[in-house]
């Protein structure tokens, strides 16, 4: 009986090449180098035409030879070996997995290849720009940090998921949302409700506000991580469901919406596919205080890297705009950030029966 050869795949052949980089070298007795594109701010740009933030062309080496970099370059080959691994057996893995697969102490040394996760998480995203291939791509998978309820059926590995029935606490969003890992079957929503805070999201879900409004509740608990964004993503494109975000009143709330929207510096490469250009700010905006008369002591004061943060924001091409310089102006000049939940002074479901349906109908969002 003839054995099926397994054909590899066009991401096991980019890690491939990178082998091929050292064998090379070697050949010629030459320095092993890899060419690794710079994630910070000044390598990337704001696209205002697709309204995403770009990567730069910009690249550091990381070379063998040079004793100040011979231990990220030996680091970035273990992963990428792990990561081979992954390819050719067809399995996924979890980032913390890499972490102890990549782990050892160098013979006749106190050395260790990585100390901690954080060494090791940021070569695996160094690895998905260098071969433009996304992490869900390489088979790396991080752990399920978002929820999503509301008119909307998943097949996940074979099983139907329905959304609509999986009571309050709703479904767990998985981090690889690619069509070969999760498919949407069906989703009947009028749009969907990005929320910062699993606190918020939780008494949306406990008020049925997804029923009376008819949209998909989805939250990232925090920062949304990858997972999360692109499943917004999906949801936006394949059916053409406005995105709103619901975040707290403080810098950090606008960088949350941003990164939604415009794509995050750090992964700018990933912009094409994780960005919603047409989300909008759905609040809470630092005109809201005065609009829904909440009282001053429920503020909470600015403080200085509050305001070093948000003063930054202002500097962003992304927030030049003139309703987002007023927006961060005004908060500022009032001195205090409110957060979601300072909604209950004024009662527990005032979130769900007066702040967000006057929302929704005054269409009272920024762009």
């Amino acid at each position: 009986m003839t054995t099926k050869t397994k054909k590899t795949t066009p991401v096991e052949k980019k890690l491939i090449s990178l082998a091929d980089i050292v064998i090379q070298a070697a050949d010629r007795s030459k320095d092993p180098t890899f060419q690794i594109p710079i994630r910070a701010l000044s390598n990337v740009s704001f696209n205002e035409r697709k309204g995403l933030i770009e990567m730069g062309s910009k690249k550091q080496e990381r070379s063998f030879f040079n004793v100040g970099m011979a231990k990220k370059f030996m680091q970035t080959v273990l992963v990428a070996d792990a990561l081979s691994e992954l390819q050719r057996a067809d399995l996924t893995t979890s980032l913390r997995e890499i972490y102890y697969r990549t782990k050892h102490t160098i013979r006749d040394s106190h050395e260790n290849t990585f100390d901690t996760q954080d060494e090791s998480d940021p070569v695996i995203e160094d690895l998905e720009v260098s071969l433009a291939a996304l992490r869900e791509e390489l088979h790396v998978r991080a752990e399920n940090s978002g929820s999503i309820v509301g008119p909307v059926v998943f097949g996940d590995d074979g099983d139907r998921v329905d959304c609509a029935k999986l009571g309050k606490g709703g479904y767990s969003v998985p981090s690889i949302v690619e069509p070969e890992y999760l498919e949407i079957r069906r989703c009947t929503a009028d749009f969907v409700l990005l929320v910062e805070k699993g606190t918020q999201w939780n008494r949306l879900s406990e008020d049925k506000f997804w029923r009376r409004y008819n949209c998909v509740l989805l939250t990232g608990n925090g920062q949304p991580p990858r997972g999360v964004r692109r499943l917004a993503r999906r949801l936006h494109e394949e059916y053409k469901l406005p995105v709103y975000v619901l975040v707290d009143n403080d810098p950090w709330g606008y960088y949350i919406y941003s990164v939604i929207k415009q794509g995050s510096i750090n992964l700018a490469f990933e912009s094409q596919r994780m960005a919603i250009p047409k989300a909008k700010f759905m609040g809470l905006s630092s005109a809201d205080p005065e609009r829904y008369e909440l009282p001053r002591n429920v503020g909470i004061k600015l403080n200085d890297k509050d305001i070093a943060r948000a003063k930054e924001l202002m500097n962003y091409e992304w927030f030049k705009k003139p309703a987002w310089q007023a927006e961060i102006k005004r908060m500022l000049a009032s001195g205090l950030k409110y957060e979601l939940d300072a909604l209950a002074n004024k009662d527990f479901q005032y979130l769900t029966k007066k702040y967000l349906p006057r929302k929704l109908k005054e269409k009272d969002w920024l762009d």
